[in-house]
């Protein structure tokens, strides 16, 4: 089983994202995504929520995570997306950067572009990987 993890600096928006998309497309028999962040925010951003929900994604009950060596542990790759030198070097993880607009404070339309760019990236991963 590999175990993607996808990080941001509040796992309240991109990772979340991710991790959901990620955990919808893939063959849960080969790999899974979890999410954390290297400053958790309280809950997810109620404009991922309700981004998410017009796609029929619920992440409305997602709790952010801090990103800790022991949930890094079993990471397979790490995919960080906006916490640069923060996100912590994981032994054994391979690992990639996603350049991708913080939704948090953005227009439904900007967050739904987010949530599209994230999607296509994910979908590419997992045909890269063959894990679909």
């Amino acid at each position: 089983m590999i175990t993607v993890l996808f990080a941001c600096v509040h796992n309240a928006g991109r990772s979340q994202i991710a991790a959901a998309l990620f955990n919808k497309y893939v063959d849960r028999s080969k790999a899974r995504a979890i999410s954390a962040g290297t400053q958790p925010a309280e809950r997810v951003h109620l404009e991922v929520v309700a981004a998410m929900r017009e796609r029929g994604i619920d992440v409305s009950s997602a709790v952010p995570q801090k990103l800790t060596p022991t949930i890094a542990a079993d990471a397979h790759w790490l995919i960080t997306m906006g916490c640069g030198d923060e996100c912590p070097f994981v032994p054994g993880a391979r690992r990639d950067d996603w350049s991708i607009l913080d939704p948090k404070g953005q227009s439904p339309t900007t967050v739904g572009s987010i949530v599209d760019n994230i999607e296509a990236r994910v979908r590419q991963f997992i045909a890269a990987e063959r894990l679909g």
